[in-house]
């Protein structure tokens, strides 16, 4: 059984992903099969050195470096959202995977939970 949860909310101003983000440590730290698709305004969570301090909240950006420590199998970020957020390899987060196609990527999983 594997499961893809797929974050569309940006990371800041709603707690729709960060929510998701802990069911997907929670699932891993249990074993479970897990991966990550962020796309939409959720490529955002994805982008390099975020300043936070003008919203006075902590940058997400440490809780997805600890993804693989968890045990997430992998993070995907959809090509055309990277694209629409100017999100290139070169300001995006380390280790993360563009999918061309998402929805032959939602296909290769048992499950699919939203954030939103």
């Amino acid at each position: 059984m594997s499961t893809l949860i797929v974050i569309d909310q940006p990371p800041y101003g709603t707690w729709a992903g960060r929510e998701a983000l802990d069911m997907a440590f929670s699932l891993a730290a249990f074993d479970q099969s897990v991966s990550l698709l962020f796309t939409g305004a959720g490529v955002n969570w994805l982008r390099k050195s975020q300043k936070t301090d003008g919203i006075e909240q902590k940058s997400i950006e440490k809780n997805l470096s600890a993804a693989p420590i968890f045990g997430v199998k992998a993070m995907f970020a959809e090509a055309s959202a990277c694209a629409r957020y100017g999100l290139t390899i070169e300001n995006m987060l380390a280790g993360v995977a563009i999918a061309e196609n998402s929805s032959n990527l939602l296909h290769q999983y048992s499950h699919t939970a939203f954030s939103g």
